[in-house]
């Protein structure tokens, strides 16, 4: 039996680009926050205890800072829709990926730690 709660979480990691829409955030760069959530099964992983029958979070984390220093998006909803698909596409176990990709120091008109935006892949 199948588990749909089974869940890889990667929070956190960090990562300096160049994203946004204004012409300093795309030359001057600044610090992009990555959380990652795996929906998959994991029941033969947990049988197992053998690390090729789960997602090798090593290698979503790479995916992740390929995807975020690799190419400028101005828009962070387009760099969560592509970390999202490349987790489908290159690790088929993952049925559904959640990304949430955080901006801190965000430009806008007032006071505000962070703008966040949630992305949800499914296979």
């Amino acid at each position: 039996m199948s588990s749909a709660a089974d869940i890889i979480k990667l929070h956190n990691a960090v990562f300096y680009a160049y994203h946004g829409a204004m012409s300093d955030e795309q030359s001057l760069g600044g610090k992009f926050e990555v959380d990652a959530e795996l929906h998959c099964d994991l029941r033969e992983a947990r049988e197992s205890d053998d690390l090729s029958k789960t997602v090798n979070y090593e290698k979503v984390y790479a995916l992740m800072r390929t995807v975020v220093t690799g190419k400028k998006y101005y828009l962070i909803e387009a760099l969560a829709h592509a970390i999202g698909t490349g987790i489908i596409a290159g690790f088929p176990p993952v049925q559904q990926a959640v990304i949430r990709v955080r901006k801190p120091g965000a430009p806008v008109h007032g006071v505000v730690d962070t703008v966040e935006v949630q992305i949800t892949c499914v296979r």
